[in-house]
C-alpha cells in the first residue's frame, strides 16, 4: 500500500511524499508501528497526516525542519525517526481524525450551479446547506473570487480567496451572480471549527508539504471563514437536514451542495436523503446542487457516461411540491480543477 502511494499516487505531485511513502514500505520497523492503528487507519494518507501534525504542531522538529527544505532523504528518515519513537502519539491522531481535502476548486463548480438554480426558482436570496462540509468552507462559495480559462470571472474580484478552474470545450459558463446568501449552515459527523487552533492546524497537515500554494490558499479560505463563521450542525445529515432547512428563512431558496459527499453512503442512505429533501419539499421550493462521481447522485442523468469513469457530473434538482425536474449541467474533473458546462448559458 505505501510503495503503491509512493510510486503512483504520489509520482508527479508530491515529491517529498513519495520519497517518504517508499522509504515507510522499506522499513519493517515502520510498518510494525503503522500495524498498531486500526486497520481502517493504516492508510499512507492517514498516517502522513498524523506525522505532519506533529510536525507542525513543534513536536517532531527534525522532520518540520526536512519539510521545509524539501530534503526527500532527510524527510524519510525523520519519519520514520518520529514514528518509531512517537507511536502511540501517531496512532493517537490517527484514531482521532479523518483526513479532510477542503481547498480545491469546488466554489469553481458550485457558484455557477447555484446561481442557476436560484434563476430558475426566480429567487432573490439563497440559504446553503452543505451536506459533509467538514469546515464549511463551500459555504463562502459566493465570497470567493473565480477565474475559469476561458476569460469569464465569478465572485467577489476583491476577495483575500482567487481560485481558478479550466474550461474544457468551448461552451461558455452562465454569467449570473448569485443572489444574497442570507443563511450558511454545514452538517457533518466531524465538524471542523476553523477558529480552533488545533482543528486548523489538523486541516493543514491533510496538506501535502511540498505544495505550498496550496497551504497558502487554505489558510485564504480559513481566515475568510473564521470572519463570519457558519452554522455547522454535527451528526447524520438523513437526521439533521430537517433542522438545516429550519435554519433557513421563509422568503429565501434553501440550496442543498454535496460536493463529492454521498459516496460515503450507501445506495439506501442516498435514497432516503433524496426522500428528506422531497419531504422538505412539501412546504416550499427545495434545490439540490451535486457534485458527485457518475451514477452517484440519484436522479441525476449520468449522459450515457460510465463509473469509476474518472470524471464527475454536475446536477441540479429542483423538488417544488410533488414536482422533481433534475439536470445534469456539467462535467468536472480533479474536484473542479477542469469543467465543462453542458446547462442553459442564457
Amino acid at each position: 500500500m505505501y510503495r503503491r502511494f509512493g510510486e503512483v499516487d504520489a509520482a508527479g505531485t508530491s515529491p517529498l511524499y513519495k520519497r517518504v511513502a517508499v522509504a515507510l514500505s522499506e522499513s519493517d520497523e515502520a510498518l510494525r508501528a503503522i500495524g498498531a492503528a486500526p486497520a481502517r487507519k493504516r492508510h499512507p494518507t492517514v498516517i502522513l497526516a498524523a506525522l505532519h501534525d506533529l510536525a507542525l504542531a513543534g513536536r517532531a522538529p527534525a522532520l518540520a525542519a526536512a519539510y521545509a527544505t524539501g530534503d526527500g532523504d532527510a524527510a524519510a528518515d525523520a519519519a520514520i525517526d518520529t514514528l518509531l519513537r512517537m507511536t502511540d502519539s501517531v496512532v493517537a491522531i490517527a484514531v482521532r481524525r479523518q483526513t479532510r481535502t477542503d481547498e480545491t476548486g469546488r466554489c469553481a463548480v458550485l457558484y455557477p450551479a447555484i446561481a442557476e438554480a436560484a434563476r430558475r426558482v426566480g429567487a432573490d436570496a439563497v440559504g446553503l446547506i452543505d451536506v459533509g462540509c467538514s469546515a464549511g468552507l463551500n459555504l463562502n462559495v459566493d465570497r470567493v473570487g473565480i477565474t475559469y480559462s476561458n476569460g469569464q470571472s465569478l465572485g467577489d474580484p476583491s476577495s483575500p480567496v482567487q481560485l481558478s478552474s479550466s474550461i474544457v470545450g468551448d461552451r461558455p459558463l452562465p454569467m449570473r451572480a448569485m443572489p444574497e446568501v442570507v443563511a450558511r449552515v454545514g452538517i457533518d459527523l466531524d465538524p471542523v471549527d476553523v477558529t480552533d487552533p488545533e482543528e486548523a492546524r489538523w486541516l493543514r497537515a491533510c496538506l501535502w508539504p511540498d505544495q505550498p500554494e496550496r497551504a497558502a490558499r487554505l489558510d485564504a479560505e480559513m481566515a475568510l471563514a473564521a470572519t463570519a463563521p457558519p452554522l455547522l450542525l454535527r451528526g447524520d445529515a438523513l437526521e439533521v437536514v430537517p433542522d438545516a432547512f429550519a435554519r433557513v428563512p421563509a422568503d429565501a431558496l434553501p440550496v442543498v451542495t454535496t460536493a463529492w459527499a454521498l459516496s460515503r453512503f450507501p445506495l439506501e442512505s442516498r435514497l432516503r436523503f433524496l426522500h428528506r429533501l422531497d419531504e422538505a419539499a412539501a412546504g416550499r421550493t427545495v434545490a439540490w446542487v451535486s457534485a458527485e462521481g457518475v451514477g452517484v447522485a440519484p436522479t441525476i442523468p449520468t449522459l450515457g457516461d460510465r463509473r469509476a469513469s474518472g470524471h464527475s457530473i454536475i446536477g441540479l434538482a429542483v423538488f417544488d411540491g410533488a414536482t422533481l425536474s433534475a439536470e445534469a449541467v456539467g462535467r468536472c474533473w480533479s474536484q473542479g480543477r477542469m469543467l465543462a458546462w453542458l446547462g442553459d448559458t442564457t
